[in-house]
């Protein structure tokens, strides 16, 4: 498999878990959270995007934004599994969001700033093709403000999930613009 197949994978994965998140579906009631766990792989394979763009001073610190962003979000996704195993004990689930919620080296890195550092990666690596594709990178950096806008403010999934239909095809579009790029 070729980098930009690995970056797809992850778009698709990434765009599924925020459909599940948005709840537009009817919920499945099974023991499975598949909305973090697609979360979760299509975040890992998101970082497959910092070797698919050429290495400019603007691509490597997007890469390390990118890099804090996935890890972040994988303890983002560990907080959630564990907090989806309380099942419907609603009493358990409130005292370890107060408890996340009282410690900052967790509720920072891991719930409000660090998955911010993913999109901000990503919309980094876009902004490095502002000039030769402009509505592709614009696509991906209004994007990725709208998801966090949508989230942090409106709280509205289903303008959540547009936005992150907006930010993934951004993405997706500037993986096969015809230029020459590394590894594939």
């Amino acid at each position: 498999m070729k980098t930009k197949h690995f970056c797809a994978i992850g778009l698709l994965f990434f765009l599924a878990s925020y459909l599940l998140f948005s709840n537009i579906l009817p919920s499945f009631n099974t023991s499975i959270d598949f909305a973090h766990w697609f979360n979760l792989i299509g975040a890992c394979f998101l970082l497959s995007f910092n070797d698919a763009f050429s290495k400019t001073k603007t691509n490597k610190v997007a890469s390390i934004l990118t890099t804090l962003g996935v890890i972040a979000h994988i303890g983002l996704c560990t907080i959630d599994f564990i907090m989806s195993s309380y099942g419907n004990n609603e009493m358990a689930k409130e005292a370890l969001s107060q408890q996340i919620s009282n410690s900052p080296l967790i509720f920072y890195p891991f719930v409000v700033v660090g998955p911010s550092l993913l999109f901000l990666g990503l919309a980094l690596h876009a902004f490095a093709f502002i000039k030769t594709e402009t509505v592709k990178s614009l696509m991906v950096i209004v994007g990725s403000v709208a998801v966090g806008f949508s989230f942090f403010v409106l709280k509205n999934g289903v303008c959540m999930f547009l936005s992150c239909a907006i930010f993934v095809l951004g993405l997706g579009l500037l993986l096969y613009v015809p230029r020459p790029l590394p590894k594939f």
